[in-house]
């Protein structure tokens, strides 16, 4: 903790922000874009949301109180930009969030950057029939292997609810597997 809060206080810092920010860009670019891929699930609608988060991260960094870890506060910008981004995005094309979810899934099969295989696009199509809720804690628990706690601090959820929240994800998705 006494590391993050010396890199905390690099990033805060004019003389050593440059250089620290690119070390935040070099440790968690990746991470996050793949957490947001995985929610926006389109490259370049996931760079653009990256570039948001970063962006939010660096106007905020003065206003991060060190309450949960720096990765976490990280994350949870990330998730809202990604939300945002979705909800706007129906919002613009007059038609829901799962429409949208729906068209995106569609697009997959043809997006250079997904090198998915069939069954990967049906886990896609299965984990896009679950509740917003349930679809981010399988994404975030599945496919980016965070902890519980990790998910508690980036949602404020409960471990419990999270476990619960999983739990019927899993369950919804093998059925779904199960009769597709």
């Amino acid at each position: 903790m006494q590391d993050e809060k010396a890199f905390i206080n690099e990033l805060l810092n004019p003389k050593t922000q440059n250089e620290a920010f690119r070390k935040l860009l070099q440790l968690y670019q990746k991470p996050l874009y793949n957490h947001v891929r995985n929610m926006v699930l389109n490259h370049d609608d996931a760079d653009d949301v990256l570039q948001n988060t970063f962006v939010k991260i660096f106007q905020n960094l003065k206003n991060f109180k060190g309450e949960s870890k720096l990765f976490s506060w990280m994350y949870r910008i990330a998730t809202n930009e990604a939300i945002t981004f979705m909800q706007q995005r129906a919002k613009k094309q007059g038609i829901s969030n799962e429409a949208v979810q729906e068209k995106e899934l569609n697009k997959l099969e043809s997006d250079i950057y997904f090198d998915g295989n069939e069954i990967q696009l049906k886990l896609q199509k299965a984990i896009a029939t679950l509740p917003d809720k349930q679809q981010l804690v399988f994404k975030m628990k599945y496919f980016e292997e965070l902890k519980y706690e990790q998910i508690s601090e980036i949602t404020s959820t409960s471990v419990g609810a999270l476990k619960a929240s999983y739990f019927h994800a899993v369950k919804k998705i093998e059925d779904f597997l199960k009769t597709n």
